[in-house]
């Protein structure tokens, strides 16, 4: 049995959060938030708040132990881009693109 948390649009590019999930990947729960909690990342709350999300999902839901869950999964993929501009000598103009990112966490029993 599975259970999944799902964010769309954050405001993180897809590199950051794929540094910060590379570390969690496979760990237990509560192993996972204690170095989420440690970690000096932009991307770290908002993956240690959809961590948690998924285990609540898991124990609400499908009536799993806390204690036995692990992350089997968790990606990072490309959100749309936002794109701007920033004014440039003579006239022209320079694009800035934001970038955003879709993260999926699944959690499974042990």
């Amino acid at each position: 049995m599975q259970a999944t948390a799902k964010v769309t649009g954050v405001r993180v590019t897809p590199r950051k959060c794929r540094l910060v999930i590379d570390l969690i990947r496979g760990k237990k729960v509560s192993d996972a938030l204690g170095i989420l909690a440690n970690l000096n990342k932009s991307a770290s709350p908002v993956v240690a708040k959809l961590v948690k999300s998924a285990a609540a999902n898991a124990v609400n839901n499908n009536k799993m132990d806390e204690s036995k869950l692990y992350i089997k999964a968790i990606y990072a993929n490309d959100g749309p881009r936002l794109k701007r501009y920033m004014p440039r000598a003579k006239g022209s103009a320079s694009s800035i693109i934001k970038r955003t990112s879709h993260i999926t966490v699944v959690v499974e029993e042990k």
